[in-house]
């Protein structure tokens, strides 16, 4: 699960995760110079997701590995950061066999309580190094429908919520109400999840 740590730096973040007051941890926290330090054993619980659910996971702290990336939430990731994090990807899911499809961020499990890593983390990127999920647009479905298939949950309400952690994802920067190409997209990704991504 990616996560961003807004907070001014990394340092800043390790000490705040570290800490004993802090309640929070995650496995890997990684600096925008690409620098980056495991904080958690792969194999042990870190307490980085909360309260959620995806698919049927609602306990998301013991099924997952947690990676922070130091980003206040309001500028891009850097190179040397996106660099370190595709390496540090590849790696644990060549330990662990996990498919492009789980690795997902903070707001696609926390429907309208997170949105890191946010609209400027560049998904697409991961996708084309086949790190992340690559939905090819399909037939337009309700997007209710697609998103509850790819493994989103949310309460009544959070449909607004719901979109935009989808656009996150599939559409980032994009705003305005839900339209045939949210759909197609949506549907895309519900459908590559479906063949084993």
């Amino acid at each position: 699960m990616l996560h961003y740590t807004a907070m001014a730096s990394a340092a800043a973040a390790c000490e705040w995760l570290c800490a004993e007051k802090a309640q929070v941890s995650a496995h890997y926290v990684i600096a925008e110079d690409g620098r980056s330090w495991q904080l958690v054993e792969e194999d042990q619980r870190a307490w980085h997701a909360g309260t959620g659910q995806w698919g049927e996971i609602t306990d998301m702290n013991s099924r997952s590995i947690g990676i922070e990336l130091a980003n206040t939430g309001a500028h891009p990731f850097p190179e040397p950061q996106m660099a370190a994090l595709e390496t540090l990807l590849r790696a644990i899911r060549d330990r662990h066999a996990i498919p492009p499809g789980r690795v997902i961020g903070h707001s696609d499990f926390a429907i309208g309580r997170k949105i890191d890593p946010g609209p400027r983390f560049d998904w697409a990127r991961l996708a084309r190094r086949g790190l992340a999920l690559d939905p090819i647009p399909a037939e337009p479905q309700p997007i209710t429908a697609s998103a509850h298939a790819a493994g989103y949950r949310w309460q009544d309400g959070q449909e607004d919520a719901l979109l935009q952690a989808l656009r996150f994802r599939l559409r980032p920067g994009h705003e305005g109400p839900e339209d045939d190409t949210d759909r197609r997209l949506a549907a895309g990704f519900a459908a590559a999840l479906r063949a084993g991504g």
